[in-house]
């Protein structure tokens, strides 16, 4: 049977082990656990050893099993009373009780304990960006779990328990989520994301990109229905849109039904964001997937400005004279700055013509700008795509592979074949990537509009950032109503998130790991209770410190 041990160590502190009986008297120690010098250490290891001795695992001897976190060690408030009293020691009483073999009173009671620093450290960033105004705690605590440990609605109680704090029930929770639509919190919410973009720096040019959010369901409904899907699945989702300034921090947020096209997302989001806040004049940027005739006219008819990704399959039209004059000879780092017809009724760009054509809006009513820019980086990469996906086709049509969706395989007389005729038309265009715009050149010159671009990098990370550290997946929710409530609460956090990270430096996955070891602990000693908060490293220190810097980037 194993047992709780106590051991008295040379150096005067006490080391607590799980030990065993082995027979003829002989004890194994199983775990060693640490050593205490203080009342509060010893209560937390008792503590330890106990939950130990609890876990069901331990039926498979010898107690194959992992101890709790490391937890730092452990400081009495500021202004409490020390376990031990100075005065006593100087008095001859502390060697007294030792001679008496008592040397320590009866070791204290762990009563709880929690990541407090981490809650209170995450808090105060939610509280600082104006959150706070909703005035709910059961709404704050969900956002700060989503954070840290992103769980079901149900389980987030165990995460707080873990943080210290006393979680609301779970009825409570539901009642939260069902006021987020009915108080209009997302509503309040992006007005101080936007106010917070604002004072700490600008919102004239904004990041805005889609995702999917798949639901492991059967059956589809009027929300969750069977869309294109980047990962090429078949369930049910959702389409979600994100508006972002250019550091990543979310504007807006919107979702949609599962089969809703991506290019009619960009309208409905901007044109909520400029209404709500009353923006006139700014710069939308979004990848090649935005891209559409009617999106380009609805941004530029709303006095709104645009940089969008254009697709290669465009190159051979807007950079006609160009491949009259100089074939397919580019240079590396080589930009040609020229126009894109808004359909393909209009022809601006003479190929007849050595000088590509400046954009103008006056001269040019039934085109948009576009920027060309060819890598050599680039080149090899899609060189190199390509000739990979000229195997995968060769190897359709000579059956060693399962005939499918392969780019370059085309049906002639009945049988596949390679359809060459593409294949060097995408060799021609490796390396070009277009960007269209209604800036002219004045206004933005042509290298600017590719490094403005290039920040769509921001949005992609803050929607890894809500797949991954938050999991936005609403898999616990059926709903659109708890649906668009746990959006919420996953854009809540992500600011949070954002916030944090620039604040200190570090990804919020690792500001969580670093700080949650740190618990702070409530101990039960002769009938009195005393909380104890743990000692912090310098590094420590510095990430908190960080925290509750608002103004502070790195």
């Amino acid at each position: 049977m194993a047992f709780i041990r106590r051991v008295r160590t040379a150096s005067g502190a006490t080391a607590v082990q799980v030990a065993e009986y082995a027979g003829q008297g002989r004890q194994r120690i199983v775990k060693h656990l640490g050593s205490a010098h203080t009342e509060a250490e010893l209560g937390l290891l008792l503590e330890q050893a106990r939950e130990l001795l609890a876990d069901p695992s331990q039926g498979l001897l010898p107690l194959e099993v992992e101890p709790t976190p490391a937890v730092a060690g452990l400081v009495p408030e500021v202004g409490e009373p020390l376990l031990f009293d100075v005065a006593g020691r100087d008095s001859g009483i502390e060697e007294d009780r030792v001679a008496r073999g008592a040397g320590r009173d009866r070791p204290g009671r762990v009563v709880a304990t929690g990541s407090r620093l981490l809650y209170e450290a995450l808090t105060a960033v939610y509280d600082e960006l104006g959150f706070d105004v909703l005035g709910d705690e059961t709404f704050r605590s969900l956002v700060v779990a989503r954070i840290v440990e992103p769980t079901s609605l149900l389980d987030s109680a165990r995460v707080l328990a873990d943080l210290g704090v006393a979680a609301s029930s779970y009825s409570t929770m539901k009642r939260t989520l069902r006021r987020v639509k009915t108080a209009k919190y997302r509503d309040q919410i992006a007005a101080r994301c936007f106010a917070h973009a604002l004072s700490a720096g600008d919102v004239s040019l904004c990041l805005y990109d889609v995702t999917t959010l798949y639901f492991e369901a059967e059956n589809e409904d009027a929300f969750r229905k069977v869309g294109y899907s980047k990962e090429r699945r078949i369930d049910p989702q959702i389409v979600v849109g994100l508006l972002v300034d250019r550091q990543g921090f979310p504007l807006e947020i919107g979702c949609f039904e599962g089969d809703t096209a991506e290019t009619t997302t960009i309208v409905p989001i901007i044109e909520q964001f400029a209404d709500r806040h009353g923006i006139a004049d700014m710069v939308i940027v979004a990848d090649a997937g935005m891209l559409s005739a009617k999106n380009l006219t609805a941004l530029d008819g709303a006095n709104l400005r645009f940089i969008v990704g254009s697709r290669t399959t465009k190159a051979p039209i807007d950079l006609a004279s160009h491949f009259r004059w100089h074939g397919d000879a580019f240079t590396d780092g080589q930009i040609i700055d020229t126009t894109t017809p808004k359909n393909a009724r209009v022809i601006d760009n003479d190929e007849l013509e050595r000088v590509e054509p400046i954009w103008d809006r006056q001269q040019h009513p039934g085109s948009w700008r576009v920027v060309w820019a060819y890598s050599a980086k680039r080149a090899a990469r899609d060189n190199k795509t390509l000739t990979i996906q000229e195997n995968r086709a060769k190897d359709v049509i000579a059956g060693e592979k399962k005939a499918k969706a392969t780019r370059f395989v085309k049906t002639s007389k009945g049988k596949p074949t390679l359809d060459e005729a593409s294949l060097a038309r995408a060799r021609r265009l490796v390396g070009l990537k277009g960007y269209v715009t209604n800036l002219d050149a004045t206004t933005m010159p042509a290298a600017e509009v590719i490094a403005k671009y290039h920040d769509l990098w921001h949005v992609e990370q803050s929607f890894r950032m809500s797949k991954t550290d938050l999991r936005a997946r609403p898999i616990f929710h059926h709903t659109r109503d708890a649906i668009e409530a746990h959006l919420t609460v996953v854009f809540t956090a992500l600011a949070v998130a954002r916030e944090a990270q620039n604040r200190t430096g570090l990804a919020i996955g690792n500001i969580v790991r670093q700080l949650r070891p740190l618990r702070s602990a409530t101990i039960a000693i002769n009938g009195a209770r005393q909380t104890f908060r743990p000692e912090v490293t310098s590094g420590h220190q510095e990430i908190l410190d960080a925290l509750n810097s608002p103004g502070v980037t790195h």
